[in-house]
């Protein structure tokens, strides 16, 4: 684990983009502050049950190229308590952030079991948190409490805006509005729903195609979108993140399988993204 990249492919191969640097090394190595997810774009992968032997495969090859893993839903209730020890450990000790997801939480917070919830996750080991209300109503001042819980806990804190229902779309003042208060409470990112699946809810059709009107209006009216997260399960989603937003952009519910070709996305190391490496033509002085 951790072994160092090779040096035998020249940095033009590795990449064309020449604005990945940061993401050759592992996370532990890179910077840990806010600033860190204002420089470098974010993978967020979602981990919906990974045994043992297949995470530490997953983290040996991958491992570099990932900054965020969510245990999906309320998977991590299911693990037995020393699996699901042994997978935070192994990820945590290589800088990544391993938050359970969203739902876990807003099941806690329905059932009243919100403090059980923190001293649950802290004993695990988990150095991030969630906070979303995908499925439940969840008040402006509950969720900055949570979120305030989560950074009095050493947590790095991440939100979700947007509902899990199918058909739900992103709302971008509402988004906006909830973006400003969570960094105000010390969210790192916000992230924008769309599920694991890509597909009817958020910023995506029926289809997994990407209303780019409600993008574009995103994008105006959000005053940081360098602290979003997309989700976008899908690479069409993925490239046409990339090319809106450039390598920088920020994206989440990527499938484990994928960490790899979104990473070569990034750096122009792919059909859909190879403008990110293109070298100018030279010009040639007639004279």
């Amino acid at each position: 684990m951790g072994t160092t990249q090779t040096e035998i492919w020249p940095s033009e191969l590795r990449d064309p983009s020449g604005r990945r640097s940061q993401a050759n090394i592992w996370p532990a190595q890179r910077k840990t502050t806010n600033v860190r997810f204002a420089e470098t774009g974010q993978t967020m992968i979602i981990d919906k049950g990974l045994g043992r032997s297949a995470f530490v495969d997953f983290l040996e090859l991958a491992g570099p190229y990932v900054d965020i893993i969510k245990l999906g839903f309320g998977t991590s209730a299911l693990y037995p308590d020393d699996l699901l020890t042994e997978k935070i450990a192994l990820a945590t000790a290589r800088g990544i952030v391993v938050t359970p997801g969203g739902t876990l939480l807003e099941a806690a917070v329905n059932q009243g079991e919100v403090s059980e919830f923190f001293r649950a996750i802290c004993r695990f080991g988990f150095n991030g948190v969630e906070v979303s209300d995908g499925t439940i109503e969840v008040s402006r001042s509950l969720r900055t409490d949570l979120i305030r819980e989560g950074i009095a806990n050493g947590l790095t804190v991440l939100t979700e805006y947007g509902k899990k229902t199918n058909g739900a779309r992103i709302d971008p003042d509402g988004l906006a509005a909830t973006a400003d208060a969570d960094w105000a409470a010390g969210a790192a990112l916000i992230t924008v729903e769309a599920r694991e699946s890509g597909i009817g809810v958020g910023l995506f059709d029926e289809n997994g195609n990407c209303r780019e009107e409600l993008l574009d209006t995103i994008a105006r009216t959000v005053s940081d979108t360098g602290r979003l997260m997309w989700e976008a399960p899908l690479k069409s989603q993925q490239a046409l993140l990339l090319k809106r937003f450039g390598p920088a952009v920020h994206l989440g519910n990527i499938p484990p399988a994928e960490a790899l070709s979104v990473e070569t996305m990034r750096r122009g190391l792919r059909s859909d993204t190879f403008e990110f490496g293109m070298r100018p033509e030279p010009i040639v002085y007639m004279i």
